[in-house]
């Protein structure tokens, strides 16, 4: 009784403690290099040294996630070994944010100041991120309760992404934004999510209860190659990481910077059009976030993959479609109406590929225990954060290739200067200063357009698939061998 009233009550903690956090990095992997490119005017070097630097941070991000496994695996005190953690990452992170956003530096100056502000963030979000998911496999190694957990969780950390793409384009680009610019809008925004991220994560850190059986077991020394033993001697947990890594590269590419552009130019400079196409895009994986855990005991994993790519390749044939097709400006609203629409069924598909392998990665964990006689699951669970940080790494590179291509710079420079007189003009001068912004968008060429709308969908698309071959053909934790796993660890166990 005690076991499924903690339960009842983990299943609305644990997801709640997310939403903010969400936020805060929706905040910072969907809009920093929106916010950069359209609040400060840049060369082509000083755009490339940000893309480096945010490239060199991700993947730094990412090799310090398995080690930061490891130091959670190590940690012993009187309220366990995550929720320290918990703690001292949101509190720094949010401190963090606000700082990047705020402080009024241009040229060489901010690019510097940028640099020391992403690699804080990598370092301080990794402490609360993979302490977060590493709880999962310790509040219940049922399946069916995991994949509740983790179902829910992404529902709440949907929640707190669908919040964030309601408030930052809407109040930062075009005439609701706070202040009448970006520059002082994104700094109230980040003001708002560093206040609200530890608020919520509140709920995780008083109200969850997870198993401690690991209290009286030896501490493990930090060590690299014990990070490495547990990679490399699992099979499952490499190709598994494989076909996710190839998904977030090609599920990030159009959050990455390219999709909004797309969108401004095409559409219009009014961040209300970024927000209905993101939120409808995100809205409709809720079916999933709600409904998957009865899903998962109707349609096994592989099957249910042949269905979501089939819904992903008809939405983003429709994008492309209507895209080349259509003119904004003869049909603005069925062109939008039809991208969008095809956006949301293509990320119906990769949302329900990330729930699959994300429990796929946890999945590992019994079958490490199976086969090399530890779970190490602080670990395991840090090759999520790992793998979807450095996919961001790489599609940042992707953004900042077709912002090059296709002449983006050129028209958000002159955007940003337009901006910056915004922030500091009467109320009486920002009309015309909008229909300047509006004269500037107009003079982006159809190939410029074409061009981003093509590497998005493309690139998205034929990543997805190869993710799904890679999946199908090499993962062999299907539901059966998982459990005859568990049942075989039980019979070991007692």
């Amino acid at each position: 009784m005690e076991d499924k009233k903690a339960m009842k009550r983990n299943l609305w903690m644990f997801p709640l403690g997310t939403v903010g956090r969400d936020m805060v990095y929706n905040l910072i992997n969907s809009y920093l290099l929106i916010f950069v490119m359209l609040t400060r005017n840049l060369t082509p070097a000083q755009l490339g040294v940000i893309t480096a630097i945010m490239i060199a941070a991700r993947v730094f991000d990412a090799l310090n996630d398995p080690l930061m496994g490891n130091i959670v695996e190590r940690t012993r005190t009187r309220w366990g070994k995550f929720k320290p953690w918990l703690v001292i990452g949101i509190l720094s992170t949010s401190v963090v944010i606000v700082l990047t956003f705020n402080l009024p530096l241009d040229g060489w100056g901010f690019v510097a100041f940028f640099g020391l502000m992403y690699f804080l963030y990598s370092i301080t979000y990794t402490m609360h991120d993979i302490s977060y998911w590493g709880m999962v496999p310790a509040l219940s190694s049922d399946p069916d309760a995991r994949n509740a957990y983790t179902s829910r969780a992404n529902l709440f950390a949907g929640i707190g992404g669908t919040l964030a793409v309601a408030l930052i384009p809407t109040f930062t680009v075009g005439d609701l934004a706070i202040g009448g610019s970006n520059r002082t809008a994104y700094g109230v925004i980040a003001w708002a999510f560093a206040i609200i991220a530890p608020a919520f994560l509140c709920f995780t850190i008083f109200g969850v209860r997870e198993q401690r059986s690991y209290s009286n077991e030896p501490v493990p020394p930090v060590s690299f190659k014990k990070i490495w033993k547990t990679i490399t001697g699992n099979d499952q947990l490499l190709w598994i990481s494989l076909a996710f890594i190839i998904q977030q590269i090609g599920n990030g590419v159009i959050l990455s910077g390219i999709g909004s552009m797309y969108i401004y130019f095409d559409f219009g400079y009014n961040g209300l059009y970024f927000t209905a196409f993101q939120m409808l895009g995100m809205i409709v994986t809720a079916f999933l976030m709600i409904f998957y855990p009865i899903i998962s005991r109707k349609i096994n994993r592989k099957p249910l993959m042949n269905l979501l790519m089939i819904i992903s390749a008809v939405g983003y044939a429709i994008m492309l479609a209507a895209g080349l097709l259509l003119q904004a400006s003869a049909v603005p609203i069925l062109k939008f109406a039809l991208i969008t629409f095809g956006y949301m069924l293509a990320n119906f598909g990769q949302y329900g590929f990330y729930l699959i392998m994300m429990i796929s990665i946890m999945n590992t964990v019994e079958y490490n225990e199976y086969k090399n006689g530890t779970r190490d699951e602080g670990i395991i669970s840090s090759l999520r954060p790992f793998i979807t940080k450095l996919a961001s790494a790489i599609y940042a590179a992707i953004a900042y290739g077709t912002f090059l291509i296709c002449g983006v710079i050129n028209y958000t420079n002159r955007i940003s200067e337009l901006e910056r007189q915004a922030s500091v003009a009467a109320e009486a001068e920002k009309e015309a200063i909008s229909t300047e912004i509006t004269s500037v968008i107009s003079q982006v060429t159809q190939p410029e357009k074409i061009g981003m709308l093509l590497i998005m969908v493309l690139l998205s698309a034929v990543l997805m698939f190869v993710s799904f071959l890679i999946y199908k053909k090499f993962y062999k934790l299907d539901e059966d061998e998982y459990a005859r796993i568990c049942e075989e660890l039980g019979g070991r166990n007692a």
